[in-house]
């Protein structure tokens, strides 16, 4: 298919995102790809400033796997990538679902875990809740970095003071009996992070096993003071083509690019 300027017209790809990695592959698309590509990064919305991202910009919901589906298909969306947080595990179903229903191809861009050193002192837990039971078991004052979705978890933890980093300041009271806040967006050095860790005399972490290394650094530091991390594992993965590293992802855009089918030839949902 051609445009009326005799050039083609560009494939479109959506990047369900807000992670370092789904920037990361909006730029890198665009430059690999050029004019062949028209990137679309869908946002939840959940950080107030996210840091800059080229190409086209979709800041909110979907309503669902049915409203992606909808969405999907009239966008003209010949592509999708799920480079989404490891535990928006709902997103991830959603865009499977969405994928299957509009017959467009999907991959996971997945952020590697972390590995566990010989010194760590990692209390893995099921969830949230356990994590909570935990920290309290363990420490009096803890460095919590689950997000700001998910600090009610620990509301019952009534012993503990929760040192909470945050990436944009609270717009309400903490649902916590004690706590304070520190704001900062990563990546974190290690000597930035042994110092909060110092200064807030800190006997405990709670983290999601969320991976990757812009906030890795707390895990070294933690590490080094021999201090305890309570981890929620990562949630089951969905199915599907996945890969760990940003040159794969542009491969199977290379790939994927001669084959997707226009959207005249796909049914059209209801």
């Amino acid at each position: 298919m051609q445009r009326t300027d005799g050039h083609p017209v560009p494939r479109r790809l959506l990047i369900l995102g807000g992670t370092t990695e789904a920037a990361a592959l909006a730029r890198a698309a665009l430059d690999r790809f050029g004019e062949r590509l028209a990137v679309v990064s869908a946002l939840a919305g959940r950080t107030e400033r996210p840091g800059p991202i080229p190409g086209e910009v979709r800041i909110g919901g979907f309503g669902g796997p049915e409203g992606l589906a909808r969405y999907l298909q009239g966008a003209g969306i010949d592509l999708l990538v799920d480079a989404t947080h490891p535990f928006a595990d709902r997103i991830a179903r959603n865009a499977r679902l969405a994928a299957e229903a509009a017959g467009v191809p999907r991959l996971v861009l997945e952020r590697p875990p972390w590995r566990r050193h010989p010194l760590d002192r990692w209390v893995e837990v099921a969830d949230l809740a356990g994590a909570a039971g935990a920290v309290g078991r363990i420490g009096r004052r803890c460095l919590l970095t689950v997000g700001s979705g998910d600090l009610a978890a620990f509301a019952l933890a009534l012993s503990v003071h929760f040192v909470v980093r945050l990436i944009d300041a609270p717009r309400a009271p903490l649902p916590l009996a004690s706590a304070e806040v520190v704001l900062g967006r990563g990546p974190f050095s290690v000597a930035a992070e042994r110092e909060l860790l110092r200064h807030h005399r800190i006997d405990v972490i709670a983290a999601k096993a969320s991976g990757g290394a812009a906030t890795e650094a707390k895990l070294i530091a933690a590490r080094e003071l021999g201090l305890p991390v309570v981890m929620v594992r990562r949630p089951p993965a969905e199915p599907g083509e996945r890969v760990a590293e940003l040159e794969a992802a542009l491969g199977w855009l290379a790939a994927r690019l001669a084959l997707a089918a226009p959207p005249s030839t796909r049914a059209v949902l209801p």
